[in-house]
C-alpha cells in the first residue's frame, strides 16, 4: 500500500488531498482546503493535520507553458529527444529566450491532419521558478512535480472514443483536449478563480468568506431569475465566466474531432448551475462537473466536498504513478544531483605509483640473500601467523561455551512458550465469551436506536407539515413532500414566479424547518408558464 499527498497552490489557496493506492484500489484519505498568508506555513499546517511527515508529496507547478511540434513518425526513437531538443531551441530563437533557463518534459499522440507525422505535446518551466516550488518542501518526502494541465486527466473516466474537454478553473484556467483517450492540447487561459474572488474580496475583506460565498452562489439560465442577494457577486462572477465559455466555444468549433462533453473543474466548479450556463451556450456538447472516477460518497461526505479538491488529487494520483508517464519536472533534476554526488576524482599518477610500489613488493628474487628489510617483514608476519593461531584457539573455546549457553537459553524459552500457548489458550475463551455478550449489548442498543429513530420521525413530520404551512408563500403550491430515508425529506413546489420559490427555499432554512447546512434545490423546469423546483434537506 503506498501512499501521497497532492498539494495543489494557487494564490492565497492550498487545496490537498492524500490519496492511498492498494493494489488496483485507490482512497481518498483526508482533503479540504487552506487559507494562507505565508506559503510556508501553510503548507506546514496541511503536513500537520494530515500527518504526512514521511509520506511522499507532490504539487503543482507555478508556471507551466505548452509548445506543439510536428515530428515524422519514421524517425529513429533514438534521435526522437534530440530533434525535439531542435525544436524548442528553434522556438526560443524565435521568441529571445534562452533554452537552458527552462526545463522540459514531453508527450507525443497521434497527429489528426497527418497520419505520417506524431504531435508532440512540450511542456516547459523555468528552472528558478521550479526550484522555489521545490524548496518549499525542504525537509520532506517529495514525489515530484507536475503540470496540472496534463495531470487533470487523470480524474476523468474516458470512455471508449468519447472526445471531451476538461475545463480547470483554478487561478488561472487549464482547458485539456482529451481526443481518442488521450491529452492531445492543453490552452491556458490568464483569467480564472483568481479574477472574481479579489472582486469579492474587496466587498468582503475575506478571502475566505470570498471563496464561501463563490460556493453559495447560484446562476439562473437565461429562462430563470437571480436572486436580488446574490446579484452583486454574480455581477462580479459572470464577466470571467462568459469570457471562459466563449474561450471554449472558440476550441470546439475549432477542432477537428467532435467533442461529445465538456467537464468543469477547480473552484469555479462549485458554483451552482455553472454546468446548466456552460450547457446553455455549448450547444453541441453536453456538459458536467468533473468528478473524480474512482471516488464513492459515503453518508457523511458531499461528491461537491471531492470536486473542490479536484485539482490535488490529480497531482496526488501522478505522485502514485498514474497518469501520463514521464511528467515529473523533479525527477531528472534529482537524477543529476545524485549523478554529480557519486562522481569519483581518480588521479592517473597516484594510482600508477600505488601499481609501481605493488610490483616491487611482489616480484623479489628468491635465489638472492634477504636484505635487512626483507628479513623485519618475514619476522613480522610469523609473529602474526602465531597471534592468529593463538585468536582462534581461544575463539574456538568461546564458541563452545557460547553454545552451551545458548542451549540453555533455548531450553528455558521453550518452556517459556509453552507457558504462553496455555495462557492464549484461555484469552482466547475469555474473549469468545466477551464478544457473545458485545453482540448482545450491540443488538439491544441498535433497537433502542431505531425505536429513538422511529418516535424522532413521527414527532418531525407533523411539526413540519406545521411549519409549511407557515412559511409558505401565497402564490406557491406544494405538490408532493416525501420521507425518502430516516430523516430525509423532499418537496416539490411549483409557482409563476422564481423568486417566490426561491423565498420558500430561504424561509425554509432560515427558519430551520429543515437543517440549514443540508438544505439544497434544483434549478427549477419551467413548463406552461409554471416552475416546478424540488427542495430536500434533513429533519432538524
Amino acid at each position: 500500500m503506498s501512499s501521497c499527498l497532492g498539494l495543489y497552490i494557487d494564490e492565497n489557496i492550498i487545496k490537498y488531498a492524500k490519496v492511498t493506492k492498494e493494489k488496483d484500489n485507490l482512497k481518498v484519505d483526508s482533503f479540504g482546503v487552506n487559507f494562507y498568508e505565508k506559503l510556508e506555513d501553510g503548507i506546514k499546517q496541511v503536513i500537520d493535520e494530515t500527518y504526512s511527515y514521511k509520506t511522499p508529496i507532490s504539487l503543482n507547478m507555478s508556471e507551466e507553458t505548452y509548445q506543439y511540434f510536428d515530428m515524422y513518425s519514421m524517425i529513429n526513437k533514438k534521435d526522437l529527444p534530440k530533434a525535439i531538443k531542435t525544436e524548442f531551441e528553434a522556438y526560443c530563437s524565435d521568441k529571445g529566450y534562452n533554452p537552458n533557463v527552462f526545463e522540459t518534459r514531453y508527450a507525443m499522440t497521434e497527429n489528426l491532419q497527418d497520419k505520417e507525422k506524431i504531435n508532440v505535446i512540450h511542456v516547459s518551466n523555468n528552472k528558478l521558478d521550479l526550484n522555489k516550488r521545490i524548496q518549499l518542501l525542504q525537509g520532506y518526502k517529495i514525489a515530484g512535480v507536475f503540470p496540472i494541465g496534463m495531470s487533470i486527466a487523470n480524474l476523468n473516466d474516458v470512455k471508449d472514443k468519447e472526445n471531451s474537454l476538461i475545463v480547470n478553473i483554478e487561478d488561472k484556467t487549464t482547458i485539456t483536449t482529451i481526443i481518442n483517450q488521450q491529452v492531445y492540447e492543453v490552452k491556458i487561459l490568464d483569467i480564472g478563480s483568481q479574477d472574481f474572488l479579489s472582486k469579492i474580496n474587496l466587498k468582503e475583506n475575506s478571502y475566505s468568506k470570498s471563496y464561501e460565498i463563490c460556493k453559495e452562489t447560484t446562476i439562473y439560465t437565461s429562462e430563470g431569475k437571480d436572486l436580488g442577494e446574490e446579484t452583486n457577486y454574480l455581477e462580479d462572477i459572470m464577466p470571467t465566466l462568459y469570457e471562459i465559455v466563449g474561450q471554449v466555444k472558440k476550441i470546439l468549433n475549432e477542432s477537428l474531432e467532435k467533442i461529445e462533453k465538456v467537464y468543469i473543474s477547480g473552484t469555479a466548479a462549485l458554483i451552482n448551475n455553472i454546468d446548466l450556463y456552460f450547457e446553455e451556450y455549448l450547444e453541441n456538447a453536453k456538459c458536467e462537473i468533473l468528478k473524480p472516477n474512482f471516488v464513492k460518497t459515503a453518508q457523511d461526505i458531499n461528491i461537491k466536498d471531492y470536486i473542490e479538491v479536484d485539482s490535488a488529487i490529480s497531482i496526488a494520483l501522478m505522485g502514485l504513478g498514474i497518469g501520463i508517464k514521464g511528467m515529473n519536472f523533479k525527477e531528472n533534476t534529482l537524477a543529476e544531483q545524485l549523478k554529480e554526488a557519486l562522481k569519483v576524482d581518480i588521479n592517473p599518477d597516484k594510482k600508477g605509483k600505488e601499481k609501481k610500489l605493488a610490483g616491487n613488493l611482489f616480484t623479489n628474487d628468491l635465489s638472492q640473500p634477504l636484505d635487512s628489510t626483507e628479513k623485519a617483514l618475514l619476522r613480522t608476519a610469523v609473529g602474526l601467523l602465531i597471534l592468529l593461531i593463538i585468536y582462534s584457539g581461544f575463539s574456538i573455546l568461546i564458541n563452545k561455551q557460547m553454545q552451551s549457553k545458548t542451549n540453555q537459553a533455548q531450553a528455558s524459552i521453550a518452556n517459556t512458550n509453552k507457558q504462553i500457548r496455555a495462557v492464549d489458550t484461555d484469552n482466547e475463551k475469555i474473549q469468545a465469551v466477551t464478544n457473545e455478550y458485545t453482540t448482545m449489548i450491540q443488538n439491544l442498543q441498535e433497537i433502542n436506536d431505531k425505536i429513538a429513530n422511529t418516535n424522532k420521525v413521527k414527532k418531525a413530520i407533523p411539526n413540519l407539515l406545521t411549519a409549511l404551512m407557515t412559511a409558505m408563500p401565497e402564490d406557491v403550491q406544494i405538490t408532493s413532500i416525501s420521507n425518502t430515508s430516516d430523516t430525509h425529506i423532499e418537496i416539490v413546489a411549483q409557482s409563476k414566479d422564481y423568486g417566490q420559490l426561491g423565498f420558500l427555499k430561504a424561509k425554509i432554512k432560515t427558519d430551520g424547518i429543515l437543517q440549514k447546512d443540508t438544505v439544497v434545490s434544483t434549478a427549477g423546469e419551467k413548463n406552461n408558464d409554471v416552475i416546478t423546483m424540488k427542495i430536500e434537506g434533513e429533519l432538524p
